[in-house]
């Protein structure tokens, strides 16, 4: 089976572009068949997210790092599976937690069974992604369990709040590295040293997959905003909806001039208010700080990437730092 469509992301070098899709359609096959149980409805349930697709992001940074040592070595692959089987996991979980009805443009699988059997789930993907993961070595076991404890610690940091005192923009940045830029980090590390490469490439490619990570994030806080439905997949101001507050309205409400569109973004908008709320927030000047936040992420990436050994994959990663910078807006 080929793997599905990855990010948009043109690999100028033909044998580099090579690698990646057979790697991409070897992760996919192992990705699969690591699911399957005796018990069918097992299987059906933790395949639910698999079927429905996604950009399987995080793989592709397991295979770009792999270049900077041998990228054929027998790890690398199951390696990018591990990541992908604990992404996925986290999601069912997500699911519950933000009673969410779709995910991948599909029922999620709260929506579709019950949280119950979502959070076992996404359990049962944890304990695949483990049993891969000791045929990996305690390196890599002990890294994983580091990067999904900072997983699991922003997720919290996230439902808590910022504590009083604290500056909530600092806060959001924090709760953004921990909870989604540490897994992608991880996708790095573990391509650098499955692969074999030097530990200050390993270093260089954990830190830059990171910076990329929250970039990423804040670009879908920018095009919540700033997008129409068909770019974004998702109908814009829905964070607004639901109360979420993103980088762009933290901006907003750190002014302290009254106005519409702080009171507006005091909490979830209305529906009857979306469209005001969007129009006003996209003339502010919190899109413009947002932005900057994201570009100084892109940069700190592209800082490390830099100083990474001048292959096709170096390149490649550069190239991603423009497409996350381009893809905002």
């Amino acid at each position: 089976m080929s793997a599905p469509p990855v990010v948009d992301l043109p690999i100028e070098d033909e044998r580099l572009a090579q690698d990646v899709a057979t790697g991409l359609a070897a992760v996919e096959k192992l990705l699969r068949s690591s699911v399957e149980s005796e018990d069918a409805f097992v299987t059906e349930a933790s395949k639910h997210l698999i079927e429905a697709g996604g950009k399987r992001f995080r793989t592709l940074m397991v295979l770009l790092a792999a270049q900077f040592g041998d990228p054929s070595a027998p790890g690398v692959v199951p390696g990018a599976v591990v990541i992908e089987l604990t992404h996925l996991g986290s999601l069912y979980h997500d699911d519950v937690m933000d009673e969410a009805p779709v995910r991948r443009g599909s029922p999620s699988a709260n929506a579709r069974w019950d949280n119950t059997v979502a959070i076992l789930t996404g359990d049962y993907l944890f304990a695949q992604a483990s049993d891969l993961l000791a045929d990996l070595g305690p390196e890599l076991i002990r890294i994983q369990a580091q990067t999904f404890s900072r997983l699991v610690q922003g997720q919290i940091r996230e439902t808590v709040g910022p504590r009083d005192g604290e500056d909530p923009i600092g806060h959001y940045l924090s709760v953004l590295a921990d909870k989604t830029g540490s897994l992608i980090a991880a996708s790095g590390r573990f391509g650098a040293l499955l692969s074999g490469a030097p530990a200050d490439v390993e270093e260089r490619l954990s830190r830059a997959c990171e910076a990329i990570g929250v970039a990423w994030q804040l670009g879908d806080d920018l095009l919540d905003v700033a997008s129409s439905g068909a770019q974004s997949g998702k109908t814009p101001g829905t964070d607004l909806r639901e109360g979420i507050k993103t980088l762009p309205v933290l901006y907003a409400l750190a002014s302290e001039e009254p106005s519409r569109l702080r009171e507006l973004l005091a909490g979830p908008v209305a529906e009857e208010d979306v469209e005001e709320a969007l129009t006003l927030l996209r003339a502010d000047p919190a899109m413009a700080q947002a932005r900057a936040e994201l570009e100084s992420w892109v940069d700190r990436a592209r800082t490390d990437i830099s100083g990474l050994p001048d292959i096709p994959a170096r390149s490649a990663f550069l190239a991603l730092c423009d497409y996350v910078v381009q893809r905002s807006g």
